[in-house]
């Protein structure tokens, strides 16, 4: 009877351990002192917090925290580092691996988005020790003034790069319900590597719970600004001061064809575009061809704008609120980046985006025909 006691109260033990309120964060750090400090960061609104320090002792340290139905990110970042270790709390235990000579290298496991966030960041550090034996050899070649081997180069390169978008965006198909999937379209969006419609069919695939994040909604948000200046869509309508401070509408400027044409005075690959966009307006203006510049030059800079326009020979409608980023026109066409452009057709639909150099050309020559 006795025996038969302790069975069913070991029993019990092992259930109630089983169904524990917490889970556990245990971890090696390999070359850090004693006594070195370890923050812990919860993501909230792109807002970190610190919510626990730890310390290191003989190169371990751990921590248990409560359960809990929220769905967050956070990190590890150790003292007097730069580099954080990124890891989603799933209810289940973890162990952490960080190396004081390859912060980078360093990783939490347990629960299946830290797996799978594991092998994505293993996959893109592949990629992006690629790219850098690329850049090597590109300027070598051009040290070299190896033209055929900097076209061959330059060809590797745009592959590797669809290589990387085409795995980024099968990694986030595959593991659409989770939160760095969400994070990921995020940022993908933002760098222009998907559309506004690929994200959107993304965000619709999502379970009501990940939907409901904060994150989902600020994505969904983006992409719906977006989609206002996207391809198919109607190019939405501004005015802003000319550079003899009357106020110009896109209205006022559309042609059979209208580039807008974001740059600014500061920005140096816009000023090296320049004459290839001056060389294609001279070309087919009088067959159609308008083009509206919106400079994000500062308030400050009003003078160079205008003598930018000058050096540069841009003969055709110029606005520009002088706000730098803050430009609303800009944040309207979700520009991020500058040289950035948008080909309207005469009823000012968005037909084409970001042609440049030969692209750019060849893309007129095709609506405007060949001179």
């Amino acid at each position: 009877m006795r025996r038969l006691t302790v069975l069913l109260v070991t029993l019990i033990l092992i259930s109630c351990a089983s169904d524990s309120n917490t889970f556990s964060l245990e971890g090696t750090a390999e070359g850090f002192a004693d006594g070195t400090k370890i923050y812990v960061y919860e993501v909230d609104r792109n807002q970190p917090k610190v919510i626990d320090t730890l310390t290191i002792t003989d190169g371990n340290f751990s921590a248990s925290y409560p359960k809990s139905e929220a769905i967050t990110v956070n990190y590890l970042r150790v003292d007097n580092t730069n580099a954080s270790v990124v890891y989603f709390p799933e209810n289940e235990d973890m162990k952490a691996t960080i190396y004081k000579d390859s912060i980078n290298s360093s990783y939490i496991s347990g629960g299946k988005q830290n797996e799978a966030y594991r092998s994505f960041a293993q996959q893109i550090r592949s990629f992006n020790k690629r790219k850098q034996s690329s850049m090597e050899r590109f300027k070598q070649a051009r040290n070299e003034q190896d033209n055929v081997a900097i076209a061959s180069i330059q060809q590797e390169n745009a592959a590797l790069l669809n290589e990387e978008g085409e795995y980024k965006k099968q990694f986030a198909q595959e593991n659409s319900n989770s939160l760095f999937a969400v994070m990921l379209i995020s940022e993908m969006l933002t760098r222009k590597e998907i559309s506004a419609a690929e994200a959107a069919e993304f965000v619709d695939n999502l379970s009501p719970k990940i939907a409901a994040l904060p994150v989902t909604k600020d994505l969904k948000a983006v992409i719906a600004n977006a989609k206002k200046a996207d391809i198919g869509s109607k190019a939405p309508d501004f005015s802003a001061p000319t550079p003899s401070g009357e106020t110009m509408a896109l209205q006022d400027a559309l042609g059979k064809y209208t580039i807008i044409d974001f740059w600014a005075s500061w920005c140096k690959p816009c000023r090296m575009e320049n004459p290839n966009v001056v060389k294609v307006y001279n070309k087919y203006h009088d067959k159609g061809l308008n083009i509206i510049s919106v400079s994000l030059d500062k308030d400050s800079q009003k003078d160079r704008w205008i003598q930018a326009i000058k050096d540069d020979n841009m003969d055709w409608y110029h606005v520009s609120n002088l706000m730098f980023w803050n430009d609303p026109i800009a944040r309207t066409y979700n520009v991020r980046s500058i040289p950035a452009t948008f080909l309207l057709d005469e009823n000012g639909v968005i037909i084409d985006k970001n042609l440049r150099g030969p692209a750019l050309e060849a893309k007129i020559a095709s609506l405007l025909g060949q001179e």
